[in-house]
């Protein structure tokens, strides 16, 4: 199956994407330039908007407040509102007290009560420390509150159809782990934690995520150049391929819901083996996506 390069935007991190269906257009964000990305499909038309420091991930608001973006960024959890010169309005919501210094948040959305939840990480990956945290934001201005603990690089978090199953994983080379939970769609409180997916039995380090009509788990193979789905018993249905090492995140949208698009990152060095790294990709994969909860705090 080919992949199609929809923007060759050369981001450092590319994560978080998000279809947003009354724009009909991607947004996503580059993590160290502190930059939202939006790519509109009626005529291809490309735009960003730079952020006081790094986004991670995001997810729509629509609340009558004027709409916007809930982010999580390095000091907490904010809303952004897109600015005509360029630049993001930003106010934090919910102050975030970090295990220890130099982190930031990493992968998150809603769940499917609009329930914002994101994990953090340290800065420096390569130093394999477990402080790491799953936090849920609800609305409200106080501190967050960790819910789960002991990760080094949250990611993969992704909620079934019915929002009663809860996806996470660990992306780090000492973890590599998929976890499902079960999920209280009454409390926004997962349990039942068990091994979904080992990762090192699979190419690729698990990343970001998205959950299709189906129920079946699609998860980015870092490192490995493939976007694997897997069925809610965790079994390997299928592998797509795209054309860079480093496959970020993927989000369903387009018309029906039927296109994968897939953000990535462009390391430093030598990259004339895969040129088009840091790009935005498209796939057709055969089945539907679900529409992206909006934040309801």
């Amino acid at each position: 199956m080919h992949a199609e390069l929809i923007l060759d935007a050369r981001n450092a991190t590319g994560e978080s994407p998000v279809w947003h269906p009354r724009e009909q257009a991607l947004y996503w964000v580059d993590i160290p330039a502190r930059r939202l990305h939006r790519w509109r499909l009626a005529d291809g038309a490309s735009q960003s908007w730079e952020a006081d420091e790094m986004i991670a991930c995001i997810a729509r608001r629509e609340d009558g407040r004027g709409g916007g973006w809930i982010a999580g960024m390095q000091s907490g959890v904010f809303q952004l509102q897109p600015g005509d010169d360029g630049r993001l309005q930003s106010t934090r919501l919910a102050p975030v007290e970090h295990a220890v210094p130099a982190m930031r948040f990493n992968d998150g959305r809603c769940d499917r009560q609009g329930r914002f939840w994101a994990g953090t990480m340290l800065l420096d990956m390569a130093a394999g420390a477990r402080v790491g945290a799953l936090y849920r934001f609800d609305g409200g201005s106080g501190p967050l509150t960790a819910r789960l603990g002991d990760f080094i690089v949250p990611n993969g978090l992704a909620f079934s159809p019915d929002g009663t199953r809860m996806y996470l994983s660990d992306s780090h080379p000492e973890v590599q782990a998929i976890w499902a939970f079960d999920y209280d769609t009454d409390s926004g409180i997962p349990y039942n934690r068990r091994l979904f997916v080992d990762m090192r039995e699979f190419p690729g380090r698990p990343d970001g995520a998205a959950v299709d009509e189906d129920g079946c788990y699609w998860i980015c193979g870092n490192d490995a150049g493939l976007v694997h789905r897997f069925t809610p018993d965790g079994r390997l249905d299928r592998s797509l391929a795209v054309p860079v090492k480093k496959p970020a995140m993927c989000a369903f949208g387009g018309p029906g819901l039927a296109t994968l698009f897939v953000t990535s990152i462009r390391p430093a060095g030598d990259l004339s083996d895969q040129p088009l790294a840091g790009g935005l990709f498209a796939l057709s994969p055969g089945v539907k996506g679900l529409e992206e909860p909006v934040f309801r705090g």
